[in-house]
């Protein structure tokens, strides 16, 4: 090789550590996935949907069930106002509420198609559900989804799933003085909403309750606990 040569000669583009981890022959460990059926199907990876849209496994709408039952049982209909799929609906069914749902996009559940916002009239008197992030946090929603809930749709009871750290948000803090949470339960364990394993990030249920006392919010730290635990052990006893 001459001198020429060696000046003009491309260096070579330095390869991503992913590309090295192929090339190496080793393979990224396959991800899971909880299908509507309830089975779990391992896949490469896992897309992003139109929206963001993440279903909620179980296990959160299960332990809020199990410590808000008192509450819950006093409503002969709830909404699921985000209902997506109608994951959190059927979950609330297997305790025996009746649920009906609504969402913006229709994802095959029999959900009303319409924006929450849209809604001048309650479906009932009490929310619980996963609300689309963009709706209710600082940056882009302001708060909006309590706001609705609240003042033009005059909700009495409403349980929202939401990022630990959202009420941390300087922006809330009118919110949070005129529209301050009855309860927040802190969970004690990481919700995996993926199926790509849970994130670092920490998740509360948040409790709008007209009944409680105001400028009381109580928190409370929620465990991994099943609604369904009584009936297992029933069930586990039988002869």
């Amino acid at each position: 090789m001459n001198v020429h040569q060696a000046e003009t000669k491309k260096p070579k583009k330095a390869q991503s550590a992913r590309g090295l981890f192929k090339s190496m022959g080793h393979r990224s460990k396959p991800k899971v996935q909880l299908q509507l059926d309830g089975s779990i199907l391992k896949v490469e990876k896992v897309e992003r949907t139109e929206d963001d849209f993440t279903p909620t496994p179980p296990e959160p709408t299960r332990a809020l069930m199990h410590y808000e039952r008192d509450r819950l049982k006093n409503y002969p209909v709830l909404w699921e106002a985000a209902c997506g799929d109608g994951r959190m609906m059927r979950n609330l069914e297997e305790d025996g509420h009746k649920v009906i749902g609504s969402d913006l996009r229709d994802r095959g559940c029999g959900a009303i198609i319409k924006d929450f916002f849209d809604f001048k009239e309650p479906l009932s008197p009490a929310i619980v559900t996963n609300p689309p992030y963009d709706k209710i946090n600082e940056r882009d929603g302001k708060g909006a989804w309590i706001y609705h809930a609240m003042d033009v749709l005059k909700i009495e009871y409403m349980a929202v799933l939401l990022n630990w750290s959202w009420p941390g948000a300087a922006g809330l803090g009118d919110l949070w003085q005129t529209h301050e949470p009855a309860r927040a339960y802190l969970m004690r364990w990481k919700i995996d909403f993926t199926g790509e394993g849970a994130p670092p990030m920490l998740n509360a249920w948040f409790i709008w309750d007209r009944k409680a006392p105001p400028g009381r919010c109580q928190l409370l730290m929620m465990d991994r606990k099943d609604v369904r635990q009584h009936e297992l052990f029933e069930r586990s006893s039988d002869p």
